[in-house]
């Protein structure tokens, strides 16, 4: 029985990786076994780094929202709470958006937080 060589198949699959880690340095992107090895890291790092994002967004727009705030004397947590109790149903990014774009409709946000806490 005659042995089984790779072929295309092989050749193939090990193009695909050492397509994907071009821009690598070094052996990185040369060398089909450390290729291999730094793509399965990088897909790790891509999947961790997903949610990540996710996070670094929202704590942004925490702190943009929080500065807003308390130009208008009342802090995050307060104005967040306001919000609620006034009925005021907004996510943190269109807040930071407001904040940055609409001083003033920021404003009138801060003024119907406190009125609603009073």
């Amino acid at each position: 029985m005659p042995r089984v060589k790779g072929g295309t198949v092989t050749r193939k699959r090990r193009k695909k990786v050492l397509k994907l880690a071009k821009g690598y340095r070094g052996a990185k992107h040369l060398l089909f076994k450390a290729a291999n090895a730094q793509v399965m890291v990088s897909y790790r790092y891509a999947f961790r780094d997903r949610r990540a994002t996710k996070r670094n967004f929202r704590s942004l727009w925490i702190a943009r929202i929080n500065a807003a705030a308390r130009m208008n004397d009342i802090s995050y947590s307060k104005l967040m709470h306001g919000l609620k109790v006034a009925n005021i149903d907004m996510n943190r990014k269109m807040l930071a958006d407001i904040a940055i774009a609409d001083p003033e409709g920021f404003t009138a946000l801060a003024d119907a937080a406190k009125k609603a806490l009073a």
